[in-house]
């Protein structure tokens, strides 16, 4: 492959575009991958639908290479597949959904698990066609409600997404790790720096979900990462190790104090010591029992009062908290004028199973625990209040912060940190939650139906360049690992006399040899425009062609490293078809 600057359909910009906000954003445009077309939706141009392509043609590879077969659904979609398999309601708004000209409600595919079951189910029937893995790149649609950062969160973008079909559990455990050790050489390929960790499994449902997080600051994924064994998890997913239970028996009297003007744990805290409330005065945060109202919507409609209770310490993590009651949706309850009897500021769950409010603890309020709370009454609050004795929680939930330093929930040793990425992966041991909404079965080798299972493996082709851009980029421009480059050689004659007929002359050398080639062919600019460009672009090598080709030398560059050295002119196309292979 070839290409000339002169006529290639290019702009790049000297300037980062207003709507930009992430160093992906701000360079894919400036360099002339990609242009807005819509807000989260954008075109690609020759250099970035060239990436795009070979992060796909490395993903297509390893699929052939652990048995994938590839096929392609329509991203318009029937409702009635969707519905039978419950998603219709339960993706919300996120789902786009539209009528033809009957009236007839169509989608457009957030995910195709429900058309990948029917398709086997149609064609499939004995147990011998099992085991199975099928897979497409293919267009998903969801409607985010606030489109941002480029291609890392819009509403349009290139997924591949697989599905294995095996006959029993282990064989979707031996599906579901050839799939990880896939995308491990997928990412590795592609030359990201990248974490696996546990996940929630969110609208797939299923068992086991792990994310691939490619490391970044502007990731939108929080995760930890244990500094004493190889525990790592979406902070959504994370447990909270539990205390051992105690005798709720042995807990002095629950006791009722005044506590004006206590608006905050800090201050209550304050007020606790100072007055040593239930003789103490070694009250801390930790102490006490934070209550928090919130309103939860199925995807029905329904709504439903709930109180999260957390140690004082802690804020409820409403990310976290709407992963643990998902398909509903989570707000801030608000409304106290209507329900008097949520004494706001001064909640105690000693009252919430008579008003009939559902109560859901974090996992350090155990049996025996007692606490500092609301007394349910305007400035009041109630020492010794005892779980298993003045309440009883209608279950426990993992809604309160992470914080770097909590102990590890695998090892009970280490520490966490935390830290950030974007999602580039995500794979999920699906079970039979759409075998059975379908009635996908194999007739076994004794004549009986077997019930099959699946798995669900998707990773982001469009959002992994954006990915790839976070990662390998500096202060002048992208900087392409070879595995993702749009091409392998740029190259630049510094002058429009023998440099530009030398630099020509390369070109189709390097070409005929199987590299694909830029040439800076252009006259009507000078050398540093070339060269500003050139890093902008950020192809992994660059040639210079300038003063030096009179004594039979070309500068080498190469744009990740910034190293350079000059090469014989002669010995050039050689060292690079190496290079390549």
């Amino acid at each position: 492959m070839l290409l000339r600057m002169s006529s290639l359909f290019l702009r790049t910009l000297r300037e980062d575009p207003a709507e930009a906000e992430v160093p992906s954003h701000r360079l894919l445009v400036r360099a002339g991958y990609i242009r807005r077309a819509a807000p989260g939706g954008y075109t690609w141009l020759p250099l970035g639908k060239l990436v795009l392509d070979r992060v796909a043609e490395v993903v297509r590879e390893e699929m052939a290479a652990i048995g994938g077969q590839e096929v392609l659904f329509p991203a318009l979609l029937p409702r009635e597949p969707y519905e039978r398999s419950g998603r219709w309601l339960e993706y919300g708004p996120d789902m786009f959904r539209l009528r033809d000209r009957r009236g007839v409600e169509h989608l457009l595919a957030p995910t195709h698990e429900e058309m990948f079951t029917l398709l086997v189910k149609d064609l499939f029937s004995s147990y011998r066609d099992f085991p199975l893995v099928l897979f497409q790149v293919q267009t998903k649609f969801r409607d985010e409600p606030r489109p941002r950062a480029g291609l890392l969160r819009g509403r349009e973008f290139l997924m591949k997404d697989s599905y294995s079909f095996d006959l029993d559990d282990a064989g979707l455990a031996a599906s579901y790790e050839r799939h990880r050790r896939a995308y491990q050489r997928i990412f590795d390929r592609l030359g990201l720096s990248y974490t696996i960790v546990a996940a929630m499994p969110g609208a797939m449902g299923g068992t086991r979900s792990e994310e691939f997080l490619a490391a970044s600051p502007i990731g939108e994924d929080s995760y930890v990462a244990c500094d004493a064994c190889d525990y790592a998890a979406n902070t959504e997913a994370v447990t909270t190790p539990a205390p051992p239970a105690g005798d709720p028996a042995a807990a002095g009297p629950l006791q009722v104090h005044d506590t004006p003007d206590t608006p905050t744990i800090e201050s209550l805290v304050e007020l606790a010591n100072a007055r040593r409330l239930a003789g103490r005065a070694d009250w801390t945060a930790a102490a006490t029992l934070k209550n928090v109202v919130v309103r939860l919507t199925q995807p029905d409609g329904a709504e439903e009062i709930l109180v999260i209770g957390v140690p004082g310490d802690r804020e409820v993590d409403m990310k976290r908290l709407a992963a643990a009651v998902y398909p509903a949706t989570v707000s801030m309850f608000e409304d106290f004028a209507a329900h008097p009897d949520l004494v706001r500021g001064y909640i105690g769950p000693q009252v919430l199973r008579k008003l009939g409010v559902r109560y859901l603890v974090d996992p350090r309020v155990v049996p025996g625990t007692a606490w500092l709370t609301g007394a349910n009454e305007p400035g009041r609050h109630a020492t010794n209040v005892v779980c298993g004795r003045d309440f009883t929680p209608d279950g426990t939930v993992e809604a309160a912060e992470v914080r770097a330093g909590d102990p590890c929930p695998a090892c009970q040793e280490g520490a966490l940190a935390i830290r950030r990425g974007i999602e580039i992966g995500h794979v999920f041991q699906l079970g039979r939650r759409f075998a059975d909404a379908f009635g996908l079965d194999a007739l076994g080798p004794d004549g009986r139906p077997v019930r099959i299972t699946m798995g669900s493996y998707g990773i982001g082709i469009s959002r992994v360049v954006a990915a790839i851009a976070e990662q390998h980029h500096d202060e002048r421009g992208l900087a392409w690992p070879a595995g993702a480059a749009p091409l392998d050689v740029h190259l630049v004659p510094a002058g429009a006399g023998p440099q530009l007929a030398a630099a020509l002359d390369l070109a189709g050398e390097l070409a005929g040899r199987g590299l694909r080639v830029l040439v800076d062919d252009r006259t009507n600019v000078s050398a540093g425009v070339k060269f500003a460009d050139a890093e902008l672009i950020g192809i992994p090598r660059a040639v210079v062609v300038g003063r030096r080709l009179a004594e039979g030398y070309v500068e080498l560059r190469e744009r990740a490293s910034g190293e350079r050295r000059d090469v014989p002119v002669g010995e050039l196309v050689s060292r690079l078809v190496q290079a390549q292979v």
